[in-house]
């Protein structure tokens, strides 16, 4: 109760972008058309992958989970951004940033599964083609999104309990145009430098063991790929890059974020703009480009929405 007491910040102010009108107005227009982009094609994903029967499948099972995921990426930051790219004084409550930081990394937990459960299905897939079905079964199936939700939840419960009730007595401004651990804990009314290295090595920690983990496992798919046939190659190999793609796109400016001994300002917030809004949208160009089925499953579904 004594650091609660001690809590006289009732909100935040961001620092933003840029002070340039001409660049902010910039980048309303690109964020926003990203935006809506995003949205759009995440929720063809979802809206094609659910009424298509030819696409109930693990692989299109878990792509759709990762599109309606991608939908809360592009809905955390992005439209608080965009809104204050008009403003000239940005804020966000007190609460408000506590609750945006839980689903940050609430979400990013759950992305850092499912990319790790799309991974072993390809690994089944291609290695073990005639147990594909018994082992991806519909049981396993839910289990793997119901796990990404569980392990998030508890990812971002566990970080936050330790910051959240620490005191806040100014200053009150963030260098940034979102709520994030490392810049929120330093504005902390106490000393805080154990806690800072104990999330960002904790962040830091699972970004990089899942993206070796990751890239292992797919360089190991590729060896064994390379060993079928040159048309079975061919397509699997086709796959796997759409996968591994996507896999650096999220991984990267995470890496970044919290490993980077002295980050730059510019730099880092170049990479969140790059994260909370052209990511989501590359994800399911990527995935649907690099596959004919969904391209053409898409097209149909989109023909009889008008």
């Amino acid at each position: 109760m004594e650091g609660k007491n001690q809590s006289v910040v009732s909100e935040f102010v961001f620092l933003g972008l840029t002070n340039s009108w001409h660049i902010q107005l910039f980048l309303f227009v690109f964020s926003s058309m990203f935006y809506v982009a995003s949205m759009t094609g995440n929720s063809l994903i979802v809206f094609t992958v659910a009424f298509d029967p030819h696409l109930h499948s693990p692989m299109y099972f878990l792509l759709a989970n990762l599109s309606f995921i991608d939908l809360g990426v592009s809905s955390v930051v992005s439209p608080k951004m965009i809104y204050d790219l008009l403003r000239k004084h940005k804020v966000i409550t007190f609460r408000g940033c506590v609750t945006q930081i839980f689903f940050i990394h609430f979400i990013v937990g759950v992305e850092t599964v499912l990319l790790i459960a799309m991974a072993f299905d390809r690994y089944v897939a291609i290695c073990k083609p005639l147990h594909y079905l018994t082992i991806m079964s519909p049981k396993m199936c839910i289990l793997f999104p119901v796990a990404s939700w569980v392990i998030g939840f508890m990812h971002s419960l566990i970080q936050l309990a330790f910051v959240v009730n620490l005191p806040f007595c100014g200053p009150n401004v963030l260098d940034s145009f979102y709520c994030d651990f490392p810049g929120f804990i330093k504005l902390a009314c106490v000393d805080t430098h154990k806690l800072e290295f104990m999330v960002t090595a904790n962040s830091g920690f699972i970004s990089v063991g899942s993206f070796i983990i990751l890239i292992i496992s797919y360089i190991a798919i590729i060896i064994i790929v390379q060993k079928h046939s040159s048309s079975a190659s061919s397509k699997a190999l086709s796959t796997l890059s759409a996968h591994i793609s996507v896999v650096i796109l999220f991984f990267g400016p995470l890496i970044f974020f919290y490993t980077w001994p002295s980050p730059s300002i510019h730099l880092d917030k170049f990479l969140a703009i790059f994260e909370a809004v052209v990511t989501p949208f590359l994800n399911p160009v990527i995935y649907t480009f690099r596959n004919q089925e969904m391209k053409v499953s898409m097209k149909e579904s989109m023909q009889t929405a008008i």
